[in-house]
Formats: structure tokens, sequence, C-alpha cells
């Protein structure tokens, strides 16, 4: 009960006196919040000492022990733990870098000798002190899996004692009952074996040998677990070029440089796997992916002796940059060896409006469009900065698009378009006519295929004096950064590319280097001279009448 004995001096707070019971339960509500707290604290500690307990009890019994654990580890531990054989110690850099990756989704791939199969053998052990551990490891031959279990035979037995690999059923299982199976498929309809069961981590050793993304894909329904504890993962790696580079550079390459995480995507559609809009997720990633390169500088054990360095520099050109370069822009039969990435490709700049521009396009509807933007320096070199790559445009909505790109671009020297697009089926306007009719003005390209491709290999050429090649690409321009060094010779024409393989941004580029196929001097010159033509015919001698 209060008594109603207010302070009643001005500008100052009222003050209660309370009774002696009120004073005794409000001190032994305090005694209580304090006791509460108390607890709270003793609980956290309590916690806090358990997880590091256990986390000590792991380092001692466990055979997984990470760099982190061994630091928070008393002093007699970490003198305990040095005098352990080390079973397994990653290379420093990208091998130890793929195992510490979070991501969903790993690819390690690269050049060979990095090291990539024993750090996949490595990582199957994450989860191996759980029971709850079911991982799968495939290759595509059951000859190369024996080569992966005599492997897995060097150091598994060592890592965990007392785990056992059954020849029946070419499974190990841990002593914590974990188990990991290592298996082969030489179709890729033999993957669905594995319908109705479940891993909680999931490998493929060379995974470019399969030739699509099949197996890998339906593998991804077979990843999961109940165990809050164990987080799923897909690990996979892989040499460049193989039956299967093409997707495998689509999923891990293409989408975003190396070691870098980002959004999964569709390998068909560029789109990314994001929840759908009536999820609770909504616009969340599905899952990421990582790519890590590999290169025999990695591995300190080979690199020693040289030896295997020198047989792989003895490799013909394309194997040796695949396996020792660990380059994934190589293709078997590839119309433009020359063209390196490191080289070829830049980061945008700004480029100067003094810079004469041109555009070239080459026209699709269910085929890609592909239009390409250069400014070519004084020196001759053609810097390609922009590409517009689109499929089911009409010729009037991709002449709106154009316009928008534009807009704040100084004026065009030259714009060529292939020369079929002036061909009419009917009494109305071509495709090119609709294009210069909606302000979008081209001339017909020059179509030489071979001329065009040799012109191509001259500017993908370094200058013996600067040592530059005399074409460059903004790695903006991502569809012709991808397709380029992939297209292939053509099998009846050594001499040209294949028609059937993805070239439209090829196309649009064999045009526009065909409207530079003369000398940087000649150019210059020349492009003074049509200046000087259009301004001589464009001027406008009465200001009333615009003419």
């Amino acid at each position: 009960m209060v008594e109603d004995t207010p302070n009643n001096q001005e500008n100052q707070k009222r003050s209660y006196h309370y009774t002696r019971d009120n004073q005794l339960k409000i001190k032994a509500r305090q005694k209580v919040r304090e006791a509460e707290k108390k607890a709270k604290q003793a609980k956290i500690k309590a916690d806090k000492a358990k997880e590091k307990v256990k986390r000590l009890t792991k380092t001692i019994t466990n055979s997984v022990v990470t760099e982190k654990d061994l630091n928070e580890a008393p002093k007699d531990i970490q003198r305990f733990m040095g005098e352990r054989p080390i079973v397994f110690q990653p290379n420093k850099g990208p091998q130890t870098d793929f195992l510490a990756s979070p991501e969903e989704d790993v690819l390690y791939g690269g050049a060979a000798g990095g090291g990539k199969s024993y750090a996949l053998l490595a990582d199957l052990l994450r989860y191996a002190d759980s029971s709850n551990h079911r991982a799968l490891l495939l290759r595509r031959t059951i000859a190369e899996l024996t080569e992966l279990i005599d492997k897995s035979r060097q150091f598994y037995p060592q890592a965990f004692p007392g785990a056992v690999f059954k020849e029946s059923k070419s499974m190990w299982v841990f002593p914590s009952g974990a188990t990991a199976l290592f298996s082969y498929l030489d179709k890729d309809s033999d993957v669905t074996r594995y319908q109705g069961q479940s891993f909680s981590w999931i490998g493929i050793d060379e995974i470019t040998h399969y030739p699509t993304s099949y197996v890998w894909e339906y593998l991804r329904s077979r990843l999961r677990t109940t165990d809050k504890g164990i987080v799923p993962y897909m690990r996979c790696t892989a040499n460049p070029g193989g039956i299967g580079g093409w997707w495998v550079k689509k999923m891990y390459i293409d989408p975003s440089p190396p070691n870098t995480k980002f959004v999964a995507t569709d390998i068909d559609t560029k789109r990314e796997l994001r929840y759908p809009d009536n999820h609770a997720k909504a616009g969340q990633a599905l899952f990421h992916r990582k790519f890590i390169p590999a290169r025999l500088t990695d591995n300190p054990f080979l690199m020693r002796s040289g030896e295997y360095e020198a047989m792989l520099m003895s490799l013909p050109e394309t194997e040796r940059k695949r396996l020792l370069e660990g380059d994934w822009d190589v293709a078997e039969g590839a119309a433009f060896p020359e063209f390196q990435r490191s080289v070829h490709v830049v980061d945008p700049i700004e480029i100067p409006r003094s810079w004469n521009r041109i555009r070239a396009a080459d026209y699709g509807y269910s085929s890609p469009s592909c239009v390409l933007w250069g400014a070519i320096d004084w020196d001759g070199v053609i810097w390609i900065y922009r590409e517009l790559y689109v499929t089911k445009h009409t010729s009037d909505a991709l002449a709106n698009v154009i316009i928008e790109l534009e807009k704040d671009d100084p004026k065009l020297m030259m714009s060529v378009l292939d020369s079929s697009c002036w061909n009419k089926t009917g009494l109305g306007p071509s495709i090119a006519e609709t294009m210069i009719q909606r302000g979008v003005r081209w001339i017909q390209a020059d179509r030489a295929r071979i001329a065009g491709k040799i012109a191509i290999h001259r500017r993908l050429q370094l200058d013996p004096v600067t040592n530059e090649p005399r074409l460059k690409i903004f790695k903006t321009c991502t569809n012709l950064v991808r397709t380029l060094p992939t297209i292939p010779l053509s099998k009846v024409n050594s001499e040209d590319v294949d028609t059937k393989a993805e070239d439209h941004a090829y196309d649009a580029l064999r045009y526009m280097v065909m409207t530079r196929n003369i000398a940087a001097r000649d150019f210059i010159q020349d492009a003074r001279l049509a200046r000087e033509k259009e301004e001589k015919y464009n001027k406008i001698y009465d200001t009333t009448f615009g003419y």
C-alpha cells in the first residue's frame, strides 16, 4: 500500500513513501532478479566451458583437427598434438581454400598435379565423426575408382583408427558409424540407382568426364540430412577440357571470377537460381557456388624435382595450356589458340570521345542477335567496349534497344550489318530497312569468311614492337569472351570455323575487323577525310529552314 504524501515543492519530482511490507517485497523481487541474472551468466559460462571441453576432447581424440581448434587448446594439449603424426596437411593456397570453403557447391579445378584428388578425399572426412554422415564419391569408370580407393587407403585408417573398407559394398565405415560410398557411373542413366537415397556429402573426381550436367544436377536431389549439426556439401574436381568441359565451364567458370562466391545459375538461361516470389524466402539464393583454380605450382612436392613440370611442358600446345596452365578457354581444335584471357580481356576504361567508334551486328530471332561496339585508338587498336546479346527481338525491337544504349554516345563513324538482312521475302521492308527507318543506320558488312578469320588472327597476335594485341575486349562483353576462344574449326574446311557452333559474337566481330582491314595510319587519314566530308555536306547554310 502507498501513502499519498507527495512532496509539493515546485519544480521537483514527486516522491512517495512505501510501507515496510512493500519495501520488503521490492527487495525480495530485486534479489530474485539478481539471482536469475547470476544464474543466466553462470549458464553462459557453463555452456562456454562445456563447448571448450568438447573442442578439447575433439582435439585429443578426433582425427580431424582445425588450426583454430589447436590454437584455442592449452599449451599441454598443443604439445601433445604436436607429438602425434599428421596424416594429411593441405598445401597452403588453393588446397587449403578448398577445404575451408563454406559454399554449398565448389569446383576445385585447373592444372594437373595441384593435389585435387587428395583434397577431395580429405574434404569427405569433414563430418566423419558424426554417425549421421553419409558420403558418396564417384568416378566415371571402375579403373579410375580403383585408383581413388587406393589413395584413400593411404591415410583413412591412420586418420580414423578402426575405419574399415568393406570390399563387397565398396564403402568405408568409420568408428562413429559414418559411411563413405565409393562408386562409379559409366552411363548417365546409371545415376537413377541412387533414387530414394540421401547423402550429406557428394563428390565427383574429374567431373569433366561426364558429357552433360545431368548426373551432377540429379545428384543434387539426393543431397540432404536431418542432422542439424551437418551442413550438406557438393564438391568436384576437374582439369580443363574433356568431353564435359563445355558445361563445367558454363556452370563454374563463366558466371564469376575465380575464388569468388556467386549465386548458382542455370547453365542454359544464365538465370540466377532464387526462391520464387510466393515463397517465404522470396528472392534469396537457392545456393551458392565457387570456382577455386589449381596450378602445378601449388604442389611443392611435384615442383621439387621438376620432372612432372617438364613432362607437361612437352605436351602439344592445347594439352599444355590445359594441364600445365589450367586454361579453361582452350578447346580441342579451337580456331583461335592465340587467344589469352589475361592478354586480350581487359577491365573497362572510359573511352575517350575523340576515338572513332564503329558498330557491327549479326542478326537472329530464334538464334541470338549480337551487336558489338568498338572504339579505335590512335594506334589502330580496336577496343570492344559494349555487347548486346539477345534473342526473340524483332528488327524494330532491336533497333529500339540500340537507340537506348547509344543515347549518350558520340556519333558513330561506321555501322555494319550482315548483308543478308537486306534480303526481302515479300513486299514489306527488309530487316535492315526496318532498323534504318527507326533511326539505326547500317551498311552491308563484308562477309568474306576466310579473310575475316585471318583479320581476327592478325589482331589477336602480339605486335612485335609494343608486345600488345591490336584487339582488346572489355570483360563485360561476356558472350564474346566466352565463345571466341572455344569456337572450333570446321571439319569440312580447316580455314574456316564451324558454322554450327555458337558463332554469333564471332560473326559480329568478323564484320567489325573487316571494316578496319587497313593500316592504322591510313585509317586515321580516312577518318579525318570522312569527318571533313560530313561537315561539308551537312553544313547548314540557312538557319531558318535548316539546310
